[in-house]
């Protein structure tokens, strides 16, 4: 069984010979007596790679933001999220709608990769160092007179 799965693995090849027979998620769900949201996620999983949802393996792949816009421009044409996750073989038709998601709130950038990691605190020209250095004196003598005013009441 999947370490994230609530299902195990008996229910999970159960569920996906129902869906070959023509059951939906909600209906396997309620045959199976398990929770309605498991199921569905292996259902919408099925419809886009067929057998292949059982598989445990990692298919993550990385898409490039051209593919990502095209299925995303698609999507916002009309077409099903369904069909556009078997076309472009992605894992999962929530896929879609979560890149239509992040389109819709931050436009073309939501679709770029995005870097990893921490920030770096190193400044990256001889402006920003100065800015950097700055600041921290700043700070410092904030402090020292801070220290200055504190000795002079006792």
């Amino acid at each position: 069984m999947r370490r994230d799965s609530t299902l195990s693995d008996e229910v999970r090849v159960a569920a996906v010979h129902l869906f070959a027979v023509g059951y939906g998620g909600m209906a396997a769900a309620t045959h199976l007596g398990v929770g309605v949201a498991p199921i569905t996620r292996l259902y919408n999983r099925w419809r886009v790679r067929g057998e292949d949802a059982l598989v445990h393996g990692s298919t993550q792949r990385r898409y490039s933001f051209e593919e990502k816009l095209e299925v995303v421009r698609r999507f916002n044409a009309g077409e099903h999220k369904t069909e556009l996750a078997a076309a472009f073989g992605l894992s999962s038709p929530k896929t879609v709608e979560s890149w239509a998601r992040a389109y819709r709130t931050h436009g073309e950038d939501g679709l770029r990769p995005k870097q990893r990691g921490r920030p770096s605190t190193v400044p990256r020209t001889r402006e920003e160092a100065l800015e950097q250095e700055n600041l921290f004196l700043r700070t410092k003598v904030a402090l020292l007179e801070k220290l200055q005013t504190l000795d002079a009441t006792e």
